[in-house]
């Protein structure tokens, strides 16, 4: 079968989010845009700083999907407008926050429904977000941020206590008042990836999350009186999983929640710009 949907990547775009791997991963879906003029269904570009304007100007010149690959905070109350005239289907491909593990595309248990279970009896939140030596912390932050807030929904209280060259420290509240704190760590020391631990009263969840183009999944466990539990491991990357959201949305003509909740992740980033 023929590819439904054309695809065009920016050399950004490409490098961040292994666009042809997962495009490949799903051939009765997309497939590469043909030479010429044409404007593709899909345009594919990298969330560098800027990107907003870049899905404006794909959303004008008619694309009906629209991936951003791993971006950084922006106001996106423009393209948002922009997106829901046009009808056209924005998809954040986020670091770590894209991965099936954190929120189920298919019913099953997540990462999200457990610690939400458990963040009414929560004592603290414990959050290492590591990167390779070279990474910027800044942008580790916004990556790390995304993360948190896709399976707490919400913090509260958030303050910078530290930033440098080698990481940052920051601290805040959960829902229920127990306090939170993260680090991001740049070294080589040990692989990239998010680890998340949630402690109650009588166990807790914790969840590991690997680099989208790790060749292992994420774990997610959850202990409680009656002792552990793993939760079903997904083979699946971060970037497949957002090409395949980005198609159940072009399939069903509907448009994703994506660039509202990153309206969200965007405003407590600006906190942190403030301090």
């Amino acid at each position: 079968m023929s590819a439904t949907y054309s695809v065009t990547a920016t050399p950004g775009a490409e490098e961040a989010g292994a666009v042809a791997l997962a495009v490949a991963s799903l051939p009765a879906t997309f497939g590469p845009a043909a030479g010429g003029s044409a404007t593709p269904d899909v345009a594919a570009i990298a969330g560098g700083p800027g990107w907003t304007a870049e899905a404006l100007h794909a959303i004008e010149a008619g694309s009906r999907g629209v991936m951003v690959v791993n971006p950084v905070p922006e106001d996106t109350a423009q393209l948002s407008a922009a997106a829901e005239a046009a009808g056209t289907a924005v998809v954040l491909d986020l670091r770590w926050a894209s991965n099936p593990a954190l929120v189920s595309q298919d019913g099953g248990p997540d990462a999200r429904e457990a610690f939400r279970s458990a963040l009414g009896t929560a004592a603290m939140l414990d959050s290492v977000a590591t990167g390779a030596p070279g990474t910027d912390p800044h942008r580790l932050l916004g990556e790390h941020l995304a993360a948190l807030l896709e399976v707490t929904g919400t913090l509260d209280a958030v303050s910078l206590l530290q930033s440098g060259a080698t990481g940052y420290t920051f601290s805040g509240r959960l829902a229920n008042g127990a306090p939170m704190s993260a680090h991001g760590v740049l070294t080589a020391a040990r692989p990239a990836g998010v680890d998340i631990r949630l402690y109650t009263a009588d166990g807790g969840v914790s969840v590991r999350l690997p680099e989208p183009a790790a060749a292992w999944p994420a774990e997610v466990r959850v202990t409680g009186p009656h002792g552990g539990l793993l939760l079903p491991t997904l083979y699946e990357s971060a970037h497949r999983t957002a090409w395949r959201r980005l198609k159940d949305h072009l399939t069903a003509g509907t448009r994703p929640d994506d660039l509202t909740r990153f309206a969200r992740l965007t405003a407590l980033y600006a906190t942190f710009a403030d301090t």
